[in-house]
């Protein structure tokens, strides 16, 4: 059998009247991330990761935000595809850790929708995903509400 790890960083602004798509849910909030596509910052880190895990370079390759045909596209279509490419190669996932850095709106009472989200997107068991959120104690961009990011490491395996 053949393991690999992959990691995931991604960043987004937020914006006042944006839709606040993360984890493949819409967000209630008054303030969105801005984005090519529907810019869900969690989606695009496992979708780094498991590319880079598999050595297929990263989501931009891909799916460029210089092609109209991903202006505002849901990234769980791009989710969808990474999973595909990745089953195409013979890989499927072992689990996904990942981070959310966002200062508000609170993020804990929507982890479990995100979860079931993503499992049903992916076709992977909902107890192999982890979703943690933090602050940044209000300091750097995420502390001062102009910013969104998020980490995602992922074990994929092949055999």
């Amino acid at each position: 059998m053949k393991i690999r790890v992959g990691y995931g960083y991604d960043v987004h602004q937020l914006a006042e009247g944006e839709d606040f798509w993360l984890g493949g849910i819409k967000v209630p909030h008054t303030h969105g991330a801005v984005g090519h596509s529907d810019a869900d910052v969690l989606i695009h880190v496992i979708c780094d990761a498991l590319l880079g895990a598999a050595n297929m370079r990263d989501i931009g390759f891909h799916f460029s935000d210089q092609d109209p045909k991903f202006k505002g596209i849901d990234s769980k279509i791009l989710l969808r595809d990474v999973m595909t490419l990745l089953r195409n190669e013979g890989y499927e996932i072992g689990n996904i850790d990942s981070t959310i850095c966002l200062q508000q709106p609170k993020i804990n009472p929507h982890i479990p929708e995100m979860k079931a989200c993503l499992s049903e997107v992916m076709s992977i068991p909902v107890e192999d995903i982890s979703i943690k959120a933090t602050t940044t104690e209000k300091l750097g961009f995420v502390g001062k509400k102009e910013g969104v990011s998020a980490h995602a490491t992922v074990l994929i395996q092949k055999g």
